[in-house]
């Protein structure tokens, strides 16, 4: 199986939409995925996640199926902090960053949320870990916890798409690589409509996760469009 993960394109959170660049992104990416085509396609709940599903959904001429495990509102309410009034993602709060990159959090691995400090975030990093789990049992490959591997209940060659979100998206990626949130929000991230793109390469009944790409934004480079990343910087 090869499973797309993309971000929404470039968002207005209030009302949850898309500005104009945000829905050129859509298209753009839309175009990029009919190349090759897709099986399924899956959406966060999220209107933004959706309205960027959409040009992929009318060109391939596929249903979205939405995902309300994946809408980043439960993920901003389990994985965000509030310092001075204001809330952000855990991942960009400098002292939770000091945590993340220190010896004694990085010593405990994938029970890194034992740490007294970091102990708050247990349930959503769990709940986001077992959503993941059921979805792809339902796709056929059924996670042996951290090993980095899944078991094949049905061999999948389909082409599967996800378009979610960034701060729900550190927690997938950290799900299925099984690799350690806090090395995930330290050393990975996407930008507005890009791509991660993922195999599942099976083996004697054993299917292991590769990344093959991460926040790719080819499709932006080809329709002339600002490879900005979240609107601050160009790459």
């Amino acid at each position: 199986m090869i499973f797309y993960y993309v971000r929404h394109g470039d968002p207005i959170y209030n009302p949850d939409s898309l500005t104009p660049l945000g829905h050129r992104q859509a298209e753009a990416v839309g175009r990029r995925l009919s190349q090759h085509g897709l099986d399924k396609i899956f959406a966060s709940t999220s209107n933004r996640a959706i309205l960027t599903a959409t040009p992929t959904a009318e060109m391939l001429k596929k249903e979205i199926t939405t995902l309300e495990f994946a809408n980043e509102n439960l993920a901003w309410a389990e994985l965000t902090v509030e310092r001075n009034g204001k809330k952000t993602w855990i991942f960009g709060d400098d002292q939770i960053r000091k945590l993340f990159s220190d010896p004694s959090v990085l010593s405990l691995g994938f029970d890194w949320f034992t740490h007294p400090e970091l102990a708050p975030y247990e349930k959503g990093i769990k709940r986001v870990q077992n959503e993941v789990n059921g979805f792809f049992k339902a796709l056929g490959y059924e996670h042996i916890q951290n090993t980095g591997t899944y078991k094949v209940l049905a061999s999948n060659n389909e082409r599967v798409a996800m378009f979610a979100h960034q701060g729900f998206g550190i927690a997938f990626l950290s799900a299925v690589l099984d690799i350690p949130y806090p090395l995930v929000a330290m050393h990975m991230d996407m930008s507005h409509s890009d791509v991660t793109v993922i195999e599942f390469a099976e083996k004697d009944g054993i299917a292991v996760p590769k990344m093959l790409m991460l926040s790719n934004d080819s499709h932006l480079y080809k329709e002339g469009l600002p490879t900005k990343y979240n609107n601050s910087m160009y790459l």
